[in-house]
């Protein structure tokens, strides 16, 4: 005989889970909606390929093609007379430089092209150099001439203080500028005018003749 505590348990069976049925329709559109899904991710990722494919080339396309700037380099100098009792008259500059088109498949129109000496910040002389000429890829012209007589302008103030600088430092210093006017070329295609201005340091001994640290020196080089 039980007792009133007692709690009555069922022996009936735990019900089944319910179990939703999905009609022929509703996979249908899951499938679409996979392909869909599947279609969007390889456009998008071909769309990307395919950009990075373009801004690689580009971006090679321009190293290679992006112009360079003419090299040039100062291998000679010198002023003759430059001697305690000597007339600056009589002096004259001799120069002789390069310059180099270090592009690989771009040539270089030179339109006109002008050199400058200096000392102290002073032009003593300038003339013009080469006639107009084209410069192709890998090449190099030489720029030599002098300057002397109506192309040199030394006054007796500045021949003084090169005497000076010879004596007391053994070494005088000057500038020799190249100026011209350049454009490039690309296959059929040109560049539109740069002024190019090449700056060259140059330092001559007791005997007139250029240093050796200044011989072959390259020369900084910027367009304006």
């Amino acid at each position: 005989m039980q007792g009133r505590d007692h709690i009555p348990i069922s022996n009936r069976p735990d019900p089944k889970p319910f179990s939703r049925r999905h009609t022929p329709r509703y996979y249908v559109q899951r499938v679409r909606d996979s392909l869909s899904t599947r279609v969007s991710k390889f456009i998008c990722a071909t769309l990307l390929s395919f950009l990075a494919v373009v801004a690689i080339i580009t971006f090679v396309l321009w190293i290679s093609l992006r112009p360079h700037r003419p090299r040039v380099h100062v291998h000679g100098f010198s002023i003759s007379g430059l001697n305690p009792g000597s007339e600056f008259n009589n002096a004259q500059i001799y120069f002789n430089l390069t310059t180099r088109n270090s592009n690989q498949n771009i040539g270089i129109y030179y339109e006109n092209m002008n050199g400058s000496a200096y000392y102290r910040d002073h032009n003593i002389g300038s003339k013009p150099l080469l006639r107009p000429f084209f410069q192709e890829p890998k090449k190099t012209t030489v720029v030599g001439g002098v300057l002397g007589g109506p192309t040199l302008k030394i006054s007796d103030a500045l021949w003084t203080d090169m005497l000076g600088d010879k004596k007391a430092k053994r070494t005088v210093v000057f500038r020799f500028d190249l100026t011209a006017m350049i454009k490039f070329k690309i296959s059929m295609w040109e560049s539109k005018h740069h002024r190019m201005h090449a700056n060259c340091d140059v330092a001559v001994g007791p005997d007139g003749s250029i240093l050796d640290a200044y011989r072959d020196k390259r020369c900084p080089v910027y367009f304006s």
